[in-house]
């Protein structure tokens, strides 16, 4: 009888130790790591205010598509944004994280906050991740991103107590992860596709419906406005052979797609869009080979595979593109500065959650002539992974 009581006073007194320091530990736990970058604060916000991103890089978060879903935001972007976990992995179990705050920097610069609401099997209640945003290092041109994870246990004293292993937990996670999302991020092309007063414009996701296209390849060509202008034109020539023969009139403008943009080469493919039928009546610049800037027609869709004969000699292929999404912008200005843009469209791309595939290309709305003009109008293409 003697032990059983000294037992009971024993396990007492442990029980009342265990509340006592319980009491005392903190109801809530908070950590922060920081980490540098050297991206455009455009792209690191957008990545982060995106939660298609979130399985490239954070460790809280599933990586496998299919235990994924999303809802909320513009495109998942933004305020109510959400991604739902169900993984069968019990490191993650069921969740989700949502953005209930997402603060973009003004235009002039200046620093940007995003904060996710999470919903775990980890103890606690209201936690939460905010990622800080601050302009660095010289100018300002570096990103200083500072996450930090809140998690609250009011009274629950074994969660206090697993408060005291958050660090290792979770702060090892926050650790890695931010050394990964820095990783990712310095594979993003480093262009400010959101600048003030940008010639880049109306970037969104299209979808092209299957089309018929005359190709040739230009080869490697002198990345010289002549150079580059003659031989497009050389090779709309054996297009426009091929069309006559053909019956085939223009579906849309002439198009360039880029195989290479080097220092000094220039490797591309001119495609015409083409359909059955006749012509529409000629402006002056249509006459002249040119495309009529204010009517350049949108790509139409193909009513069928085209029984198409390539007459002996001309290095002109038929191709019959697939329906397919691409990631899309309107750019107005010189030629010399597609590439600029095209890697701008690729950067947004990206961070919007989107894998650029194949090669881009732009429809030369001003006509050849008018695209080496200060003015000229392109619609940039780049098809991503569906």
């Amino acid at each position: 009888m003697t032990r059983l009581i000294e037992f009971v006073i024993a396990l007492a007194l442990v029980l009342a130790l265990f509340l006592v320091i319980g009491l005392i530990l903190p109801s809530s736990r908070e950590l922060q790591e920081s980490v540098e970058t050297n991206r455009r604060m455009t792209i690191v916000f957008d990545t982060l205010n995106n939660v298609r991103r979130l399985k490239d890089w954070n460790p809280l978060v599933p990586s496998a598509a299919n235990e994924l879903s999303y809802s909320g935001g513009e495109d998942n972007t933004g305020v109510g944004a959400k991604v739902d976990f169900n993984s069968a992995n019990p490191a993650w179990g069921q969740g989700s994280w949502e953005i209930v705050e997402s603060e973009r920097p003004a235009p002039t610069g200046g620093p940007g906050k995003i904060v996710y609401a999470i919903n775990d099997k980890r103890m606690g209640t209201d936690k939460r991740s905010t990622f800080a945003l601050e302009p660095t290092g010289k100018n300002n041109r570096n990103v200083k991103i500072t996450q930090s994870y809140e998690v609250t246990y009011g009274w629950n004293l074994i969660g206090r107590y697993a408060g005291m292993y958050v660090s290792r937990h979770v702060g090892d996670a926050v650790k890695a992860g931010l050394s990964k999302l820095t990783n990712m991020l310095a594979t993003v092309p480093n262009f400010d596709y959101r600048t003030e007063g940008s010639p880049l414009t109306d970037l969104k996701l299209v979808e092209l419906p299957a089309e018929d296209l005359l190709v040739v390849n230009a080869g490697n060509i002198d990345r010289t406005n002549d150079a580059i202008k003659a031989s497009i034109k050389q090779n709309q020539e054996w297009i426009k052979r091929v069309m006559e023969a053909n019956g085939l009139v223009a579906a849309g403008p002439v198009r360039i797609i880029t195989t290479d943009y080097g220092a000094e080469k220039y490797a591309f493919d001119v495609a015409q869009p083409v359909r059955k039928g006749s012509a529409a009546p000629k402006t002056d610049a249509a006459a002249e080979g040119e495309a009529a800037p204010a009517a350049a027609p949108a790509p139409v869709a193909s009513a069928g595979e085209l029984k198409v004969t390539i007459p002996s000699g001309a290095p002109v292929e038929y191709v019959r593109s697939e329906p397919r999404k691409l990631a899309f912008a309107s750019y107005t200005g010189y030629t010399a500065e597609l590439d600029n843009q095209r890697n701008a469209l690729r950067a947004w791309a990206v961070t919007a959650g989107h894998e650029v595939v194949d090669r881009p290309f732009e429809s030369w709305k001003s006509g050849v002539d008018g695209a080496f003009e200060g003015d000229g109008k392109f619609d940039i293409y780049w098809a991503v992974k569906q």
